[in-house]
């Protein structure tokens, strides 16, 4: 059975983490990528009106120097930033259009759906707004990114068939992690007959540089890959996958994701049994058991960000990534609203409602501790 982008090939340019010449991006490299990217036969380019500067990078790099026609270009409208009408969600397409001078958009993505964030879009009339558009021309295929739980998505899905595609967070640390529900939400798009796009298939950089005992068993079965390119072919294999979007930042890590895309058909068994034995090896590394099921979240008197401090302390736990795991707090705690681990008072509430039997305020002193809060 064939899907929307069957043809396109499997690794997409993510235009999220360009690389920058300090504080600018360079403008010069971009074109070095894309000059190389295109030469191997790969066409699509994903940017949002959120990436500051993304947008008129590609421009420079890609718009104005390949005809219209030779390659797929994504962005993104995200009503949940900065808008309080319906006309501010709408302008954000034309924004896009002449910050990019595309003309139009081959896919079109309503932006982080999930959470509270799928009510401004409702609110805005954002889902007939590019039903409007895709039939005017302007955008060629419509659908959304989602960050959020399996039931969410399939009301979400229920709702609005008349979306073509979801972009997803799968790769296979994620795929039966309990708050990402990676597995689950690509099944449920796929139930639903939506071909996908995958997000974070080496989680943020993360897995290209795992911790040492995955590491080990990626070079005893292939030393010469890099641990990114078994992240990259997991999501790859997937079926009903438009393409595998990669953040890349240097004209290395674009060689190496190449190297891994060029020629590949699938994984063989081996290498399915290889990845399996990484993924149960990062699950047996110890983390905070939380399972993100908020029920201290619900008891919690002053609405700390219990379940968001966890995820982000098993960052570090695993990946030894304060980085990363400082950017995960700020978002799953402060960008959510909720309150941090200092000004836990200690009511123990939490603990009598967690079904995992976490000492929580420990755990919240530990964490405030080595996130520096």
């Amino acid at each position: 059975m064939t899907f929307l982008g069957e043809n396109i090939k499997k690794l997409g340019f993510g235009l999220m983490r360009l690389p920058k010449d300090g504080e600018q991006f360079d403008i010069e490299q971009i074109k070095q990528m894309v000059d190389r990217f295109m030469a191997e036969g790969y066409t699509y380019f994903d940017t949002a009106w959120a990436y500051a500067g993304s947008e008129d990078a590609i421009r420079q790099a890609l718009v104005e120097r390949y005809p219209r026609e030779s390659y797929q270009l994504a962005t993104k409208a995200a009503s949940w930033i900065n808008c309080s009408t319906k006309e501010e969600a709408e302008a954000q397409l034309e924004v896009s259009l002449k910050q990019t001078g595309a003309g139009y958009f081959d896919f079109y993505l309503l932006h982080n759906l999930g959470e509270g964030r799928t009510k401004y879009f409702d609110d805005f009339g954002m889902w007939d707004f590019v039903v409007r558009k895709k039939k005017e021309g302007v955008l060629k295929h419509i659908g959304f990114s989602f960050h959020s739980t399996a039931d969410e998505l399939e009301v979400i899905l229920n709702e609005h068939p008349e979306l073509e595609f979801v972009q997803l967070q799968l790769n296979y640390a994620d795929w039966e992690d309990h708050a990402i529900q990676s597995r689950l939400c690509y099944e449920t798009a796929r139930r639903h007959g939506k071909p996908v796009i995958v997000m974070e298939p080496v989680k943020g950089g993360m897995l290209a540089n795992p911790p040492q005992q995955v590491a080990d068993i990626f070079t005893k079965a292939e030393p010469a890959a890099s641990c990114s390119s078994w992240a990259l072919r997991f999501a790859a294999d997937l079926e009903g996958v438009i393409t595998v979007l990669s953040g890349m930042s240097s004209l290395e890590q674009m060689e190496d994701n190449l190297k891994t895309m060029n020629g590949f058909s699938g994984l063989t068994a081996e290498e399915k049994e290889t990845l399996s034995d990484a993924r149960k090896t990062l699950a047996s590394i110890p983390v905070i058991p939380c399972t993100s099921c908020d029920y201290c979240a619900k008891v919690c008197p002053l609405n700390i960000g219990i379940s968001g401090t966890f995820t982000a302390m098993n960052v570090i736990n695993v990946y030894d990534d304060l980085d990363s795991a400082k950017s995960r707090e700020g978002w799953l705690v402060g960008g959510h609203g909720k309150k941090r681990a200092t000004e836990c008072i200690k009511c123990g509430k939490c603990e009598e409602a967690c079904p995992q039997h976490i000492q929580i305020r420990d755990e919240l002193e530990k964490a405030a501790k080595a996130l520096g809060i």
